[in-house]
């Protein structure tokens, strides 16, 4: 039996990207039910990959209840729906074998990682108070959005945090012209990239520029299916379970990734720690790592990941895995 429904988890407080702001994470939490063993999942739809809840919702409705990992991944597109219902079936053999997904998996015994902690878009002081805030983090995320004022806002956060590595997240908001205007002044102060500069259908544009910074592909990345059309433009990757449908997939495309070059990102979206338990899997030894997405609720799961300062654990079995 497969079981499916929306859950919604408050944030601590607004967050704000360049397409919009949200005060709470909607998710799909999906439960795989078999022999009185239940394993779970979680996804994000996400509206620009053309996803809702409903849709999800539809897709996951429409499977064999006996559905198992590998016909999963003929079954569904790579996508919200594919990645819970995947996750959901890691975390079912784990429990029936009593023995952990990275076992299963034939990974090593997985450790603590260093996460980035992401400061949404504002006004140029508000993003100062909010980077002293967490100036003690050792990696800042910041979203930026392609105005006038990104930045205003970069020098802001680097007078917020003056220790902290920061990269930046532009949301597909900028032009060519503005990458070439921006990047010698970002790495100046210390920024070392920039996530999706370009729309991902007008990412050509980065064979052609110096990249001073280095840019790693989220929206243009989704399996091993977007690599190809990813070299000579991209530095590094962002793997996220949503996109990839599910740790299956991107346990592959991190193999296939390194294997064609590129450096690895693990990011989120902003779910609770059911989302990004499978991902901490993902990202042993990822350059970048971005799970923060638990930090930035009011309310989780439980048990939760346990963040320990800037360090998110291994996810403990009642969890997931």
């Amino acid at each position: 039996m497969i079981r499916a429904r929306e859950d919604s988890f408050r944030l601590a407080e607004v967050f704000t990207i360049s397409r919009g702001s949200r005060t709470e994470a909607k998710v799909v939490t999906v439960e795989v039910a078999r022999d009185g063993v239940v394993g779970r999942g979680e996804c994000v739809p996400y509206a620009r990959y053309g996803e809702t809840i409903a849709s999800v919702l539809a897709q996951i409705d429409g499977l064999d209840p006996g559905i198992e990992r590998y016909a999963l991944q003929a079954a569904l597109p790579a996508g919200a729906a594919r990645n819970a219902v995947d996750c959901a079936l890691w975390d079912l053999w784990a429990k029936q074998t009593g023995r952990p997904v990275w076992e299963l998996a034939g990974l090593p015994a997985p450790h603590a990682v260093t996460s980035a902690f992401t400061l949404s878009i504002a006004e140029p002081d508000a993003m100062r108070a909010s980077a002293a805030k967490h100036a003690a983090r050792p990696l800042l995320k910041t979203k930026l959005g392609g105005g006038p004022d990104d930045l205003a806002r970069i020098r802001a956060v680097r007078a917020g945090a003056p220790d902290a590595r920061i990269i930046v997240d532009a949301n597909e908001g900028w032009s060519a012209a503005q990458y070439e205007a921006l990047a010698p002044q970002l790495v100046a102060l210390g920024v070392e990239l920039v996530e999706q500069p370009f729309p991902a259908g007008e990412d050509d544009a980065l064979l052609h520029l110096d990249r001073l910074l280095p840019v790693c592909a989220d929206e243009s990345c989704h399996d091993r299916g977007s690599l190809d059309a990813l070299k000579g433009k991209y530095d590094m990757v962002n793997i996220k379970l949503d996109k990839t449908g599910g740790l299956t997939e991107a346990l592959s495309l991190y193999d296939a990734a390194r294997t064609a070059g590129f450096q690895v990102m693990v990011g989120c979206m902003v779910g609770s720690s059911l989302a990004m338990a499978p991902a901490v899997l993902v990202a042993q030894g990822a350059e970048i790592v971005d799970l923060d997405g638990p930090l930035l609720l009011a309310e989780d799961r439980n048990p939760p990941l346990d963040f320990i300062g800037a360090e998110v654990q291994p996810p403990r079995p009642e969890l997931w895995g």
